[in-house]
């Protein structure tokens, strides 16, 4: 499988070559992008100028060149290259391609092996490949699109660098597609804002960047394309989206963090790329909702009232009408006055009470329905605020002995400015009563 290269020497193979692979490089210089860990002060050109390369795992999408960098190191360090799939490879081929390293080792050649796909592999495939990396039989890099520490085994992960490989920016694309003509020898038929068009279409993937370009440069028009042609020819590519998988994680983070920073522009662009991978607008209605409860608060008791009004008319009217509710919900929740201080007093007050275990309420605000009780000083000193002056007793409601705690503290801004000073007003009562 090709992944993403500059330009490389013409092979000599016989019968038609996929563009993806006539590219492919045969030197680490050649590869397009990943500087991060490519550059002399990166990990692996570090690691390739000390002659110590050690276990890897690549994380990153498709298309940027996991399986080519791997291919590159073992010539390289010289050593043997072996490339599998977690997906097609059992137990039984596993042993095989192990007795294959050791009879290499026994002869003082190394093996690296790829395993692409390796987060496919249970827990106790992964663990067959320690004692095989402890014993220098294998040197591993595997190849990932998940996020390694929710994926991979906590023993291989020890004994492996994980390497984070990115999209391809724009700049990126356009080398690759210059290098693309040149091997075609010829341009592409498309104009500027078409070209650019194509580009944005690989969505970061060098390898689905070259499959376009061959398709478009094997078509017979007169002049060039603009972008309303090219679309009429060229499917968009899919986002990618996996509704459990890192991408959900970090979009809805994306969303999330939008609303508390205000922005209701970045957070309507990341709602519709949810929805555009095909995220359940039921999902995004329970987020949107716990926005509400966690960031806005009291700071405007308005704003729930509006999340579940906006989740209720998606019941009632579905997609796509519906998630226009859901959309003006984010717009009023990213505008609205922000407040944690009643989430962060909630957490507070759970805390203290862990803490405080079953220290019991005082006996003044106790009920005392039996004469036993009464006996017991149950109700004995409650002052009942509606006689109280200003409706309000100063009473302690607090365990006895327990020190007032300090839970709630409300923001000088929207509604909370109102409460606060109520706080404050019932602060200075409590004082006086005290006093």
């Amino acid at each position: 499988m090709a992944d993403l290269f500059e330009t490389s020497t013409p092979s000599t193979q016989a019968g038609p070559r996929p563009l993806a692979d006539r590219l492919r490089p045969k030197a680490i210089g050649e590869v397009i992008g990943q500087d991060q860990v490519l550059g002399p002060d990166a990990p692996l050109g570090v690691m390739l100028a000390s002659g110590s390369l050690s276990s890897l795992i690549f994380w990153g999408p498709p298309g940027v060149g996991k399986t080519t960098i791997a291919r590159l190191l073992a010539d390289e360090t010289d050593l043997h290259f072996v490339q599998i799939s977690a997906i097609f490879t059992g137990v039984p081929e596993l042993r095989k391609v192990f007795d294959a390293a050791k009879h290499r080792h026994a002869n003082r050649q190394g093996t690296l092996l790829f395993v692409d796909e390796i987060h496919r592999f249970n827990k106790a495939q992964q663990d067959g490949f320690l004692p095989h990396m402890e014993d220098g039989t294998i040197l591993l890099v595997g190849a990932t699109t998940e996020n390694p520490s929710f994926e991979l085994n906590a023993a291989l992960l020890s004994r492996a660098q994980v390497l984070v490989l990115e999209r391809l920016d724009f700049a990126e694309l356009e080398r690759l597609a210059s290098r693309a003509e040149q091997e075609l020898g010829k341009t592409l038929p498309l104009d500027a804002h078409a070209r650019e068009a194509l580009l944005e279409m690989a969505d970061g993937d060098g390898r689905a960047l070259l499959n376009l370009i061959e398709q478009v440069s094997a078509w017979k028009i007169e002049g060039d394309l603009d972008t309303k042609g090219l679309s009429a020819r060229l499917m968009r590519r899919a986002a990618q989206y996996d509704k459990s998988g890192d991408a959900h994680y970090n979009l809805i983070s994306a969303l999330h963090k939008s609303v508390r920073g205000s922005d209701p522009e970045a957070a309507l662009y990341w709602f519709a790329r949810m929805l555009e991978g095909g995220e359940d607008p039921r999902y995004l209605a329970r987020r949107i909702t716990r926005m509400a409860v966690e960031d806005i608060g009291l700071a405007d008791p308005q704003a729930q009232a509006i999340c579940l009004q906006s989740w209720e008319t998606y019941e009632r009217l579905g997609s796509p009408e519906g998630e226009l509710a859901l959309a003006q919900a984010l717009i009023y929740l990213a505008l609205a006055p922000k407040s944690n201080a009643g989430y962060a007093a909630y957490k507070g007050a759970r805390a203290t009470a862990k803490k405080t275990g079953s220290e019991p309420p005082p006996k003044h605000i106790m009920n005392a329905p039996t004469s036993l009780m009464r006996e017991q000083g149950y109700g004995q000193g409650y002052a009942y605020d509606h006689d109280a002056e200003d409706g309000f007793s100063g009473q302690n409601y607090f365990p006895e002995g327990m020190a007032r705690p300090a839970l709630y503290a409300p923001v000088e801004r929207g509604f909370e400015r109102d409460l606060k000073k109520r706080m404050d007003y019932f602060a200075k009562l409590r004082l006086k009563r005290e006093s």
